[in-house]
């Protein structure tokens, strides 16, 4: 089997050109657009539960107009975050048109879809940051990509499109800044692990359920999600399951 780049996250892509990436993260348009830029070969993400329109996957459509082989793994063969736990045990369920021309189907292990791939041939979107005034003087941040959160973000509230789960199980890569409040998707409900690691820093943060809200799009998580885990902070602030994540967050806004 050829040796595939495993990146915990797609925004962690040096060495990728010419490389098939196995990567962690969702399967979103974002995340297809780095890929794309990184220079890969060939790419597979784990699916984020699919979620609301499909967000999960739906970078996989965007690579496959620009000619690249994608393919995104059944997030209940493994874990986001993890690519070698992904390349170990995961299991293809999405796959674009050039994967397929490769010989990758649903159902085969990543590692066999990961040969296949290596005879792929070779060869945009724009992420969204939005940061403005908002009442009782915090800012709200709406960032497609929680690695677009900036230092000076410290103390406003963030809403991101990204997955709650910790890539490489390092708690310190939960949010680069101290946060008031900090919302991601939940990719079908197992990637919730930021909040008790932002709770450790004093941070409140909650998950949207990934069938209410588009991943990677952080306007839907602020416009159409739905609570669907909250750690004590987020609860102590008015946080609970089955809460419009709106309705939260302007609640936090006010504080």
């Amino acid at each position: 089997m050829p040796e595939p780049l495993l990146a915990d996250s797609v925004t962690k892509l040096e060495g990728a050109g010419g490389r098939i990436v196995v990567t962690g993260s969702h399967g979103g348009v974002f995340a297809a657009c780095l890929a794309f830029r990184s220079g890969c070969r060939a790419v597979v993400f784990h699916d984020a539960g699919v979620g609301l329109e499909g967000a999960g996957v739906g970078g996989l459509a965007w690579l496959e107009t620009a000619g690249v082989a994608a393919a995104a793994v059944d997030h209940r063969s493994a874990p986001m975050g993890n690519a070698a736990v992904m390349l170990e045990h995961g299991v293809i369920s999405h796959v674009n048109a050039v994967a397929a021309a490769s010989g990758v189907s649903l159902g085969m292990e990543c590692g066999e879809a990961v040969r296949l791939l290596d005879g792929a041939d070779g060869h945009s979107g724009a992420a969204r940051e939005e940061r403005g005034p908002a009442p009782g003087g915090r800012r709200l941040i709406l960032v497609d990509s929680a690695s677009l959160v900036r230092p000076s973000d410290a103390g406003q509230v963030v809403v991101t499109g990204s997955h709650g789960a910790i890539f490489g199980g390092d708690p310190a890569n939960a949010l680069k800044a101290d946060a008031f409040l900090a919302l991601f998707n939940d990719a079908g409900g197992a990637a919730t692990s930021r909040l008790p690691a932002l709770q450790d820093r004093g941070i409140a943060a909650a998950t949207v359920a990934a069938m209410s809200a588009r991943i990677g799009d952080a306007r839907s998580t602020y416009e159409d999600g739905v609570i669907s885990a909250c750690n004590d902070l987020a609860a102590d602030l008015g946080a609970a399951p089955g809460m419009p994540a709106r309705a939260f967050v302007d609640i936090a806004l006010a504080l």
